[in-house]
């Protein structure tokens, strides 16, 4: 059932920009690990762009058999590998994780956390999160701090771990889309511009965790 090496995989890339969201990039297997995949930096269809992917991005990938059927799968980017040429390593999905129907729910998850967030002008507010995953996350928009699409922000995120720990994760990150609620309040997405992947993998493991939770309800 698993695609073998030279397979050629068809991703998109999870993103709360919709024109980025809809892009199809092809990559191949260069090699198989236990628990990972290693493929070739993904390059869009029809062009020869290439995409530079980073850790914790999360992809909904499909591949077709021999007999014509598309499976698909959900995973994420966990390493990287400089060989001849640099290849991203992405998690081998487990067995049942394969289907033959197209589901595109990320590992993003329902979470209300606190964010400190600066803007260009140095004003500050704390807003919630509605959700949150490896690419970016959700505010609630505050009432006293105006944002709009394509507003770059200094944000500072309080993660909370169930062994009681509590992390500080600094980003800078993007507006990329406003949605108004039928409460009249707004729900801002942002997808992270800068950040390192020690900062990103802080996140990632609250997301695990949380999942990890849900499971066990």
């Amino acid at each position: 059932m698993y695609p073998k090496i030279n397979e050629i995989l068809f991703i998109q890339i999870a993103s709360a920009d919709e024109k980025e969201a809809i892009k199809e990039y092809k990559s191949r297997i260069a090699d198989v690990e236990d628990n990972s995949f290693l493929i070739e930096v993904p390059m869009q269809q029809g062009s020869s762009r290439l995409k530079r992917l980073f850790f914790g991005e999360e992809l909904s990938i499909y591949y077709i058999t021999e007999d014509g059927v598309r499976h698909y799968f959900n995973t994420y980017v966990t390493g990287f590998e400089e060989d001849v040429v640099r290849l991203v390593r992405i998690r081998k999905p487990l067995p049942d994780e394969i289907s033959k129907i197209q589901r595109r729910s990320f590992l993003r998850v329902h979470a209300n956390l606190e964010l400190a967030i600066q803007a260009e002008d140095l004003t500050r507010a704390v807003a919630l999160t509605e959700d949150i995953g490896g690419g970016g996350l959700s505010i609630y928009g505050e009432p006293n701090f105006s944002l709009v699409e394509g507003q770059k922000l200094n944000c500072w995120l309080l993660v909370p771990y169930r062994n009681s720990a509590i992390e500080h994760v600094a980003f800078e990150a993007e507006v990329v889309r406003i949605k108004e609620l039928e409460t009249g309040r707004q729900l801002c997405m942002l997808k992270f511009v800068q950040i390192t992947d020690s900062e990103r993998q802080k996140i990632i493991k609250f997301c695990f965790e949380r999942q990890l939770d849900y499971r066990t309800k």
